[in-house]
């Protein structure tokens, strides 16, 4: 016993001997190592890494380190009690492993007036575990870069660390990504926001929570070649907050107010961020921040929200995301009380900020949001999308009325934001919202969407159909105005293209211009009407608006006038192009251009409840009406039905289509047709199951119908005679006129071209081949006076007698006809 009892104490002195002696009190994994090339010191305890000394430059701290983890429960602390006067501290890890960081990162510094800024930068990578925390008082900027480029020209390198190197008193102005860069990581359980109604109720936070924060005012940056925050929080209030994956490249570093802004004009090379399992970038406060993502493929799910709100009186920050592939927002929290979402807000008095979008291709699905909003006196900031292919679509399918959005909202006097999207292909789908919305006094935002094509179709299980529209909603201010630009547009399954006003507010003016065509067709089966283009004013149905809002029950506003330019415009299968008001406000006017005009089962429809109807102007070179179509105007009420006006060559009917204009106790509705042509309609006092022309008024005064048939103009191709008449004594021979009449002379086709159908054939000429010589007299000529009848003049002009016949008329001549002697006869 005594035997193995020395040999136990000698392997157990022998142990602690190593672990004193080797530094290994932790697993190398979980340890704060310098690695001696700068005057680095690391003292450890059980739970605390402090760290001092290092390389002093000016303002500026080196720390050099082969290792740098913290486990849970542990601290690294930048002591800077030897060192009070430094602003920034550079630490690089060497040593060739991940710093793994499930712990606390903090600066002491005895001097208040010094925020002190920490880079930590490892190539290898940096993973943030869910007890990972920052307490430091100035900016923090975790990187996977290289090297730590300065003003003057010095670098900071963690690959090609030396003993002593040579440091920089200047700023830092880039971070320099190598190829084999490695990815930051965020590991946390998620936000607990909640909002009675994501789409147009504030966030509000039930916990104050983050993984990793900043002091207020200050920039928190994660940098590597991806970005990935699994549930995980980060919290700059007031300051910024820049994500950015970046796989090779050069980095600037701007120095701004609140710490650092990025630019990566420089990069070369761009990796992928993620935000999943309800991941936060918060920088809200009196004077919200601002943030900034760039990558290559950034997604967004799982409720993931990039947020700032705006609590005070000063314009908010922006959000920019840069995506150079793909940028997609999918998705809610499980119970679905956020979705995933961009949001910049203002709650107080201050503007919200802008929010900037550019990507090859940008996907709003299952509910996601992007907004733009207020809810106080402030105007919201602008929205602007960059991208060649948009799509927003889709819903949660626990919850069809969550449907993806695009949009501007205002909520009380402030005006909603303005709204641009320029892409190549846009597609709305599935019940899927684009445009701008007020509740409010405000006024709603413009929006002015260029595109190549436009697609807009579908609804959801619900009856919510895809829409590109503005809306005024409430008892509050009027829709903002609507301009879509497109080569092509498609608007199928009760899609819809509109201005709308569920309250008092008036709709907004809608302008559609398609170089190329518009093809609008169908219902949805699930809802009652068809796909539109529109400017209505109508009540608010019994949903969870009208819950939400007081909304008055009769609504007041106008709506708006809707213009649309198309060289092809196709109207069919229960689809519309109208303006409408069932409250008491008018109807807007309807202007439609275009080069062919086809309803198959299509309406153009103007209709007023008890105000004034809307006038239609209708511009095409041809216009064709199939299977029970219907161009109309209405006044249901009192008002007085609006004017149809129709400019086009050809008009054809089939089917029992109509054109209309009607009123119940008002005027009828004045209809004025100039044509060259109208087939298939006609003129009747009342609907028939034939072709109508009607302009009728149940109670009150009819309206009337004119038709302009203008045909072919009798002068086209005439052609103009001469002025000056050739001189005909230099022509003619002398003579005696023996006034035996005129005659009727045929001059051809007077320069029209033959027909090329014709065969082309030479004139058979008149010869006279008799003997002259048997004719001859020998007797002297005497010469036999005439007297002289009615004059005859060539026709300038043509009549119709009062028998309808055609008359040939000349204008009478101002020089008197000579009267005519034999004087050159001799006797």
């Amino acid at each position: 016993m005594k035997v193995i009892d020395n040999w136990q104490k000698r392997i157990f002195g022998t142990l602690i001997t190593c672990l004193f002696t080797s530094g290994l009190t932790l697993p190398t994994f979980a340890q704060v190592i310098s690695d001696s090339t700068t005057k680095t010191i690391v003292n450890p305890t059980v739970n605390i890494f402090t760290v001092i000394n290092g390389t002093a430059k000016g303002n500026n701290l080196f720390h050099s380190f082969s290792n740098f983890s913290v486990p849970k429960g542990s601290e690294a602390r930048f002591d800077l009690v030897n060192t009070p006067n430094i602003t920034t501290i550079f630490s690089r890890v060497t040593g060739g492993n991940i710093s793994n960081i499930d712990g606390l990162i903090k600066t002491i510094n005895n001097n208040p007036n010094n925020a002190v800024s920490l880079f930590l930068m490892n190539p290898n990578g940096i993973i943030f575990g869910q007890n990972a925390k920052l307490d430091i008082s100035g900016s923090f900027v975790g990187t996977t870069a290289n090297i730590i480029k300065f003003a003057d020209g010095v670098e900071f390198s963690a690959v090609n660390a030396t003993a002593n190197p040579l440091l920089a008193m200047s700023v830092p102005i880039g971070l320099q990504f190598g190829q084999n860069s490695g990815k930051i990581a965020l590991q946390g359980t998620g936000h607990h926001l909640t909002s009675q109604n994501p789409l147009i109720t504030s966030y509000i936070p039930t916990v104050l929570e983050a993984n990793l924060a900043v002091k207020s005012g200050r920039t928190l940056a994660l940098l590597g070649s991806s970005v990935d925050l699994n549930g995980g929080i980060l919290l700059a209030p007031e300051g910024r907050v820049e994500l950015g994956g970046v796989a090779e490249g050069e980095v600037k570093l701007n120095a701004v107010s609140q710490g650092f802004n990025l630019d990566y004009q420089n990069t070369s090379r761009f990796g992928d961020i993620n935000l999943a399992q309800r991941s936060l970038v918060n920088v809200n406060g009196i004077n919200a921040g601002s943030i900034q993502v760039q990558g290559r493929k950034v997604r967004l799910t799982d409720g993931s929200v990039l947020w700032v709100q705006n609590r005070g009186v000063q314009k908010a920050g922006d959000i920019d995301v840069f995506a150079s592939d793909t940028l997609k927002l999918s998705g809610a929290t499980t119970n679905l009380k956020i979705r995933t979402s961009i949001i910049n807000e203002t709650i107080n008095n201050g503007m919200s900020g802008n929010i900037r979008i550019v990507t090859p291709n940008l996907s709003v699905n299952n509910g996601a949001i992007v907004s733009n909003r207020n809810y106080k006196s402030a105007d919201s900031g602008h929205l602007s999308i960059t991208t060649s292919n948009l799509d927003v679509s889709g819903y949660i399918p626990n919850d069809p009325s969550a449907y993806a959005a695009i949009g501007t909202l205002t909520f009380s006097t402030g005006k909603a934001g303005d709204m641009t999207v320029t892409t190549q292909n846009l597609s709305v789908l599935d019940g899927g919202y684009l445009g701008s919305t007020t509740f409010g006094l405000g006024t709603g935002g413009e929006v002015t969407i260029n595109a190549d094509s436009v697609n807009v179709i579908g609804a959801t299980p619900i009856s919510i159909a895809s829409v590109i529209g503005n809306t005024t909603i409430g008892n509050g201010g009027n829709a903002g105005k609507l301009t879509l630009n497109t080569r092509t547009l498609t608007i199928k399954a009760s899609g819809s293209v509109t201005t709308a006003s569920l309250g008092v507010g008036n709709a907004g003016d809608l302008t559609v211009n398609a170089t190329e065509w518009i093809n609008i067709s169908g219902r949805s089966p699930n809802i009652s009407y068809g796909s539109n283009i529109s400017s209505t004013v109508s009540s608010l149905s019994a949903s969870y608006y009208s819950q939400l809002i007081n909304v008055s029950k009769i609504p007041r506003g106008s709506s708006g006038q809707v213009t649309v330019n198309s060289p092809i415009l196709k109207i069919s299968d229960e689809a519309r192009i109208n303006t409408g008001n069932y409250g008491i406000g008018n109807a807007g006017t309807l202007n439609i251009n275009t080069e062919r005009l086809e309803l198959n089962k299509g309406f153009l429809a103007s209709f007023t409840a008890s105000g004034q109807g809307g006038n239609m102007n209708i511009q095409s070179d041809a216009l064709i009406l199939r299977d029970q179509s219907l161009i109309i105007g209405t006044a249901l009420g009192s008002g007085d039905g609006g004017n149809i006006m129709i400019n086009s060559p050809v008009i054809v009917g089939f089917n029992n289509s109509d054109i209309t204009a009607n009123a119940v106790t008002g005027h009828g509705g004045n209809i004025n047709i100039t044509t060259q042509g109208i087939f298939g309609l006609k003129f009747r006092p009342q609907l028939t199951l034939e072709n109508d022309i009607t302009a009728s008024s149940q109670f009150g005064v009819n309206g009337t119908v004119d038709i302009n048939n203008v045909g072919v103009d009798p002068n086209s191709g005439l052609i103009e005679l001469p002025a000056n008449l050739s001189n005909s004594s230099q022509q003619i021979a002398s003579g005696c006129d023996v006034k035996q009449g005129s005659s009727f002379v045929a001059t051809g086709k007077g320069g029209i071209p033959e027909n090329p159908n014709q065969d082309v054939r030479s004139a058979q000429p008149w010869s006279d081949i008799r003997d002259i010589y048997t004719y001859r007299k020998t007797q002297p000529a005497q010469a036999k006076i005439l007297p002289s009848p009615e004059t005859l003049v060539q026709a300038t002009s043509w009549r119709r007698n009062a028998q309808g016949k055609v008359e040939l008329v000349a204008a009478k001549s101002s020089t008197p006809v000579q009267t005519l002697s034999c004087s050159g006869i001799s006797k």
